[in-house]
């Protein structure tokens, strides 16, 4: 089970997390509003938006693109540092998600969106990524094979309450082997996100080490 794009926009994915009743505090929409405001405002008026995917975004990204490209963002690193008790877990048995932390380097997709359809498209972004508050949107510098870009990223709040920080990898493997909420389970989330990163050919030592503790293998690489 995954997030549809239709399950944004009506607001049936929003509903689900709010009539659980865990989430320490759900956005409004007009902080949300404020918040897309801010990000556009710090982006040149017109031009196309980047949105860095370095998790279920690979896979599953539900906002409409025109291109994607293989990318790395400096400054950040993908790591499991983030409780999941509504959507991949509970809060009696929490799974864990990807976050981007600070510090290193992370290898990913970038997407691009055309600039007359970015805001509508980050919206359904937001209401996916930002309702809980457990991420920072931010502008981050990345690279790709054309060279430098700017790129919307993501970032976990260290601030909030499900941020886990750095889990040791058997705590973390024992989470998201048990890990199932309204939208699936921790190790579907993994294995979808390994199949992907094996696909574009992006070796995440972190992701295929937890990918053995819970499955009893690392995923399969390409071959040449």
């Amino acid at each position: 089970m995954s997030i549809t794009r239709n399950d944004l926009e009506t607001g049936r994915h929003r509903k689900a997390i709010r009539e659980c009743g865990i989430a320490p505090r759900l956005l409004s929409d007009q902080e949300l509003e404020a918040s897309i405001a801010r990000v556009l405002a710090r982006h040149p008026r017109g031009h196309d938006v980047w949105v860095f995917g370095y998790g279920s975004l690979i896979w599953n990204p539900l906002f409409h693109y025109t291109q994607r490209r293989l990318a790395t963002v400096y400054g950040y690193h993908r790591r499991y540092c983030l409780w999941s008790v509504i959507g991949r877990g509970t809060p009696e048995a929490p799974g864990m998600m990807l976050g981007l932390d600070r510090g290193g380097r992370c290898r990913g997709v970038a997407f691009r969106l055309e600039a007359t359809k970015a805001e509508e498209e980050l919206r359904l972004l937001w209401h996916r990524e930002m309702v809980t508050g457990a991420y920072t949107p931010r502008w981050v510098h990345a690279r790709d094979a054309g060279g430098p870009i700017t790129a919307l990223a993501f970032v976990v709040d260290r601030a909030h309450p499900w941020y886990a920080g750095k889990v040791p990898l058997q705590k973390i493997a024992s989470a998201v082997a048990r890990g199932n909420g309204m939208i699936g389970s921790s190790a579907d989330y993994l294995r979808k996100t390994c199949e992907e990163l094996v696909a574009h050919g992006i070796a995440d030592e972190h992701m295929f080490r937890v990918h053995e503790a819970v499955f009893g293998a690392a995923p399969k690489r390409k071959t040449a």
